[in-house]
């Protein structure tokens, strides 16, 4: 499984994958996590299972509600407190139940 993180520049973006990356790991799944921005989409849909929109982007995930449908891209709306969050737990999860994956 492959998930895109994306946020604005990509900065948030690439703390929020390295926790999914290392929850990931720690459950024993093996799950490719990168960080982009949105300037990447829709090129990065045909290399991606699941694509997580920061919060902060709610008008993009709004823009491209059928585009990674299309594309076979399960699409997340991750939630404001995802910045904060200690771990990946919530993120990977929300990846996991949109692609119907979660075990």
């Amino acid at each position: 499984m492959k998930i895109l993180v994306v946020c604005g520049a990509g900065a948030s973006s690439t703390f929020v994958a390295h926790r999914v990356r290392k929850t990931a790991a720690e459950r024993g799944l093996d799950i490719e996590v990168a960080a982009g921005s949105d300037a990447q989409l829709p090129a990065a849909f045909p290399g991606i299972d699941a694509l997580l929109i920061g919060p902060h982007l709610s008008g993009l995930y709004e823009d491209l509600q059928e585009d990674p449908a299309a594309a076979g891209v399960a699409l997340v709306l991750l939630p404001e407190t995802i910045f904060s969050a200690r771990d990946g737990n919530v993120a990977l999860d929300l990846a996991l139940d949109a692609v119907g994956a979660r075990s």
